[in-house]
């Protein structure tokens, strides 16, 4: 676990904000690290170090941080191997390699930053009926320190979805953004922390002057109106009503496919998702308010065709909102483009650094070319250096509350942000 000293913060405070990044696409990963520590040089000690690798390299995994560190100097080094990187060059051009060979190295020195971070086992995890206090002494994480954590995990790991919902527990005002690494055949884990490949989840801790502001685009648009759940058992949704209006699942689909066009009719048999709504609830001094909801896509992954009823991939119960989602590349391009717009706009400070976990069914699958994600981005944000990875499921908040996703695009744009409490 690396550690916080106020000698370290005054030291970060007397520097200027930089973000060094590299990107190689060389075959062989020794290769791969001598081209990136070219374009990064060797300059002073780093706070951070994002490392993201391709699982081309996966048996050469244990080498590569003990290669980079022998080159190059960061406080905190991690990272983690993906179905392919996202990475910008040392002549600022951003790329998303896919199915190929490719290292993303990312030099971070934050003036003012409070940075911890811990590799954690998650074969026992504490009671999420128990105290915050007792996650937050597990986590080793020190709260007052913690404006935004990056959360990668191993994709051996049990207890996921638990681990997150703990660590919102825990840390509840820190934006979360991360993903799940992505399985290769080599025997050790597919998380970078430190000198060594961990499993497990790795945990970096971002605060002091500094916070991750979250931006999640789902790649889906909504269709027909929203209904309320009735009916149903575990997460089999039984029955649906709009107003006085009551059927099932699939009838009630039936009449949106009826206002569809050819097209999009076609895209529903292989597209089709759920929107289940998200409610923002804010503890204020008087009363509990609403501030603002969200759908939370999740899969259908079964239908009956005897009673019409659907199956859907997360909990649900009567009361509950759903949408009908159809999930389609201009839809994604237009979500991720309104919500980065939004994100700069509220913002007071242009971001240094944009962290970018994209599902692998995103990337050329989706949007029929190359770099789609990083071209939204840098339509928004032209200059901005990203770096991330193709995970095998996608970590973000939605509604206020940090869920996994699937075919998601999870932002963290990094900015210099002093608290307002701050001296």
């Amino acid at each position: 676990m690396g550690t916080f000293s106020p000698l370290d913060w005054f030291r970060a405070a007397t520097s200027t904000p930089s973000c060094r990044s590299a990107l190689s696409t060389r075959p062989s990963m020794e290769e791969a690290v001598r081209d990136v520590v070219s374009q990064l040089g060797r300059r002073g000690e780093a706070d951070l170090a994002l490392v993201f690798a391709s699982t081309a390299y996966a048996s050469d995994l244990p080498r590569l941080l003990p290669l980079l560190r022998r080159e190059l100097s960061s406080r905190h080094w991690l990272g983690a191997a993906g179905g392919g990187v996202v990475g910008t060059r040392a002549d600022g051009t951003a790329a998303e390699i896919e199915q190929a060979p490719s290292l993303s190295v990312t030099l971070l020195s934050l003036p003012g930053a409070a940075i911890d971070s811990v590799a954690l086992s998650t074969t026992s995890l504490p009671d999420l009926d128990g105290s915050a206090q007792t996650w937050q002494e597990w986590s080793g994480l020190n709260p007052q320190h913690c404006r935004s954590q990056i959360l990668l995990i191993d994709p051996t790991s049990s207890n996921i979805n638990d681990l997150i919902s703990g660590m919102d527990y825990a840390f509840p005002g820190a934006e979360k953004i991360g993903g799940i690494a992505c399985p290769h055949n080599a025997p050790h884990g597919s998380l970078l922390f430190d000198d060594r490949v961990v499993t497990g989840a790795v945990i970096c801790s971002i605060g002091g002057d500094w916070r991750l502001d979250s931006v999640v685009a789902q790649g889906c648009r909504p269709i027909g109106p929203v209904f309320a759940i009735e009916q149903v058992q575990r997460n089999v949704v039984l029955e649906l009503s709009d107003g006085e209006r009551r059927d099932t699942p699939v009838a009630c689909l039936q009449r949106i496919l009826a206002d569809l066009s050819e097209e999009e009719r076609d895209q529903v048999r292989h597209s089709l998702f759920l929107g289940i709504e998200r409610r923002n609830l804010q503890l204020t001094p008087n009363r509990l308010d609403a501030a603002g909801g969200a759908f939370l896509v999740r899969n259908l992954i079964g239908v009956d065709p005897n009673n019409g009823a659907v199956a859907v991939a997360d909990r649900v119960r009567p009361g509950m909102n759903v949408q009908f989602q159809l999930r389609e590349a201009d839809a994604s391009r237009n979500e991720a483009l309104s919500l980065l717009r939004s994100s700069t706009e509220s913002a007071g400070s242009a971001p240094l650094f944009g962290l970018l976990m994209a599902c692998l069914g995103r990337g050329q699958g989706l949007f029929g070319q190359p770099d789609g994600d990083v071209n939204l981005g840098r339509t928004v944000m032209p200059d901005l250096p990203m770096a991330g990875a193709f995970c095998n499921g996608e970590i973000g908040p939605v509604a206020g509350s940090t869920h996994l996703h699937g075919y998601t695009a999870c932002w963290g744009l990094l900015r210099q942000d002093p608290p307002s409490n701050a001296d």
